[in-house]
């Protein structure tokens, strides 16, 4: 094609911070504790059979721990969970220091403040770039019945506000 720009990952970056996500948290229960990792690449793909996807950099040192064990939960954060985001988005130490969670029914770490959660087994994982794209099966799904989601937008996090019409 002629007159087309080259798309850089700066200018892709750039670009993509224009685009709001929601923060959810990935947990999992290995050998030697509870593990978890920040995600913004949640997204609903199919109502039947019931599944979720995201994606995780394939420079994480979380998910290797998480993907061997097959099953984990996608804990999504509500407006209140910033804090939470910010401890499960760095590499290395204890993530779950100081945080109250219970084991959801297939035993996946739910993280106590979580606007809804989803216990899944991985289905498949695929290539995607510099990142690797996570299909599960979801067995099992709450949600609080009252709360917003904690948006992130813009380079930081946002809160929803409730319009009248």
């Amino acid at each position: 094609m002629t007159g087309t720009k080259e798309v850089t990952p700066e200018k892709f970056r750039d670009v993509l911070r224009h685009v709001p996500t929601g923060v959810t948290v990935v947990s999992a229960l290995a050998p030697d504790g509870p593990v978890g990792l920040a995600v913004g690449s949640f997204v609903s793909v199919s109502l039947e059979p019931p599944l979720v996807g995201f994606f995780v950099a394939k420079t994480s040192t979380t998910w290797p721990r998480i993907e061997p064990l097959g099953r984990f939960c996608v804990n999504v954060l509500g407006e209140d969970g910033e804090a939470v985001s910010r401890a499960f988005a760095v590499s290395g130490g204890d993530k779950f220091a100081g945080l109250d969670w219970r084991h959801s029914p297939m035993g996946s770490p739910v993280l106590d403040g979580a606007l809804a959660w989803f216990d899944c087994t991985a289905h498949q994982v695929s290539e995607a770039g510099d990142h690797v794209f996570v299909l599960a099966d979801v067995h099992d799904l709450s949600v609080r019945p009252a709360g917003r989601p904690l948006v992130f937008c813009h380079g930081t996090y946002q809160r929803l506000v409730t319009r009248k019409a």
